[in-house]
């Protein structure tokens, strides 16, 4: 992994990740970011959990918010390092993963995006996360756990919203409520799911095994 001394970093590397060099402080050592977070973006302390991130200046409806980074794993390795640094990965596919794979990566495969109910931002295939509405300064950027997760988690949720669901499933997707809530801000790999359900509950049942002679056949 590349690595850039404080030393040598540019003023603009105070934020994270620094917009001119793509780097992240970690340990006094600037790291390069696996991420990217949008410009007009900065990472704070946040009234939801731990740090979250925010927008510095508004963002338009539409705007590229964040772009996860990081290694593409499976699930087996997923399991282990969620042991040893902790969630930091995002699916993307039925047992494919992508996120930090040492606690080394993690600041900078990290997006600092928290759970909302009534989330800001939204996904466009995989790993773009994009504004679902304008969005003034100083607002924090949210997602909901429903456009990106297929997991046996729950989280009781702190975002304050007055649609706040309480307690927030990682199969909270399923629900079509919010299905329609997030149309054209899912995972694709999530769309995918509801698409082949959708199918499936089209198919007409088996028909009842016949008696006629057909079945001399």
């Amino acid at each position: 992994m590349l690595t850039r001394r404080k030393n040598g970093a540019s003023s603009a590397c105070t934020l994270r990740p620094c917009p001119a060099c793509n780097s992240v402080p970690v340990g006094g050592v600037f790291m390069a970011s696996l991420s990217y977070l949008s410009p007009k973006t900065a990472v704070r302390d946040s009234p939801i959990h731990g740090r979250g991130l925010f927008a510095a200046e508004p963002i338009r409806q539409g705007e590229i918010v964040a772009v996860k980074g990081g290694s593409i794993f499976r699930r087996q390795t997923r399991d282990a390092l969620e042991k040893t640094i902790g969630a930091a990965e995002i699916p993307i596919a039925e047992d494919m993963y992508i996120g930090p794979l040492s606690a080394e990566e993690r600041e900078g495969s990290m997006i600092f995006s928290n759970h909302s109910c009534e989330p800001n931002i939204g996904v466009q295939g995989q790993i773009i996360f994009v504004a679902m509405r304008d969005v003034a300064a100083g607002e924090e950027l949210t997602h909901d756990w429903a456009m990106t997760d297929d997991e046996p988690d729950t989280l009781e949720c702190r975002c304050g919203a007055a649609s706040c669901r309480r307690i927030v499933t990682g199969r909270d997707w399923r629900r079509k409520d919010l299905q329609d809530k997030y149309a054209g801000y899912m995972s694709w790999y999530l769309l995918e799911k509801i698409k082949r359900q959708a199918r499936n509950d089209a198919s007409p049942e088996p028909n009842e095994r016949r008696t006629t002679n057909e079945e001399s056949r």
